[in-house]
């Protein structure tokens, strides 16, 4: 039997987030190692919430340790709690290979400990460096990480840049990239898009968490002043409310759509404009705008190391912290005859060069090549 044609090796698997937290990293977790035929086979664990845990996906399993935190003497009790919890439910001798996310974070010191003999897959998603960089624990938890790994998984350039910055003495052949990827079955079958019926208007839509790297407050600052825009906001709620303040002081009218479910999210893309992704420091890939461009949603953006190299000229960059530049953008966007379809097309074909079965294909042959 060749090695491609070998079953694909069992994952061992956890993100330290409570189930239902929001973000790219934990929908490309589901998407690759849950349902009811994962991509990847896997033990795959997240953190129970408290109160009532939200509707699970078929093979995430839960983990009710407590105690999360980022540094101190209580960072190594909860890796600790973790690690026992992992050895409690896991049979090592299934396990083939540890998918280890994140660098840094608690769940990754505590799979090694747990399995500390099995190879060892690392996969950054850019909360680990950023972290990294303002918590002096975490860089050291990364730096140990990125020893421990047979194999580091960087989804751009830019991220291994990153990293090897914050670990210089990394062994850089130890890095390989793959791109993350968006869902098949967005790219086969995305959402019919209505025709546009204003042109008086262009609506903005803001999909994703309203944490400080991602910009919101630049870009409600900058389109304050700014006419003939209408602006849509899905992301969570109490980060929707803590913007609330800044959008009544600037005058921005803005519309929420709540936390959108990814059916949801991907209609709300067919019925906007433009997304606008105003991140102030990197993305690791920038999953959000890969899946706006399939359902022919154009991107205008920050190009922030990460979010650059995915979407280059397929999307409109710019200067979210400089009002005069957005206001030329988003003009431009609004009158230009024939732009917006062609950045629709232009989006449809560099979407469709990243579908999440390449991926999981790229990540299993690894796995097959560790074990």
């Amino acid at each position: 039997m060749s090695p491609s044609a070998s079953p694909p090796p069992l994952a061992a698997t956890m993100l330290d987030l409570p189930a239902g937290s929001p973000g790219g990293s934990v929908e490309l977790f589901l998407d690759l190692y849950t349902g009811d035929q994962p991509l990847i086979p896997a033990r795959a664990f997240m953190l129970a919430p408290p109160g009532v845990p939200p509707r699970l996906p078929a093979g995430l399993e839960l983990l009710s340790v407590a105690g999360k935190c980022l540094e101190g003497p209580t960072f190594g009790h909860y890796v600790a709690s973790l690690r026992r919890a992992l050895t409690a439910t896991l049979d090592a001798a299934r396990i083939n290979v540890l998918h280890l996310q994140h660098l840094a974070f608690g769940a990754t010191p505590a799979l090694i400990r747990a399995l500390p003999d099995h190879p060892r897959i690392a996969l950054v998603h850019g909360t680990d460096l950023l972290f990294a960089e303002t918590h002096r624990d975490q860089l050291q938890i990364l730096r140990e990480s990125a020893r421990a790994a047979d194999t580091i998984v960087v989804p751009t350039s830019a991220m291994a840049d990153r990293l090897l910055r914050l670990a210089p003495q990394l062994d850089r052949r130890k890095i390989t990239r793959i791109p993350w990827g968006i869902p098949d079955r967005l790219l086969a079958a995305p959402p019919v898009r209505p025709p546009r019926t204003s042109t008086s208007h262009l609506r903005l839509l803001y999909a994703g968490r309203l944490t400080a790297e991602k910009g919101a407050e630049n870009l409600v600052k900058s389109l304050a002043p700014i006419p003939g825009v209408e602006l849509s906001i899905a992301a969570p709620t109490t980060q929707f409310h803590a913007l609330a303040p800044l959008l009544q002081r600037s005058g921005v009218r803005a519309r929420y759509l709540g936390w959108l479910r990814r059916p949801q999210l991907w209609q709300a893309f067919a019925e906007h404009d433009v997304l606008v992704m105003p991140s102030t420091t990197l993305e690791a890939m920038g999953l959000v705008a890969l899946e706006a461009q399939a359902c022919g949603l154009p991107v205008l953006y920050q190009p922030v190391p990460g979010l650059s190299e995915a979407l280059a000229a397929s999307g409109v960059a710019t200067d979210f912290t400089h009002t005069t530049a957005l206001a030329h953008e988003i003009e431009r966007l609004r009158t230009a005859p024939g732009l917006l379809p062609a950045l629709s097309q232009a989006g449809y074909a560099n979407a469709a060069r990243f579908p999440l079965s390449a991926t999981a294909e790229a990540l299993t042959e690894l796995g097959r090549e560790l074990t």
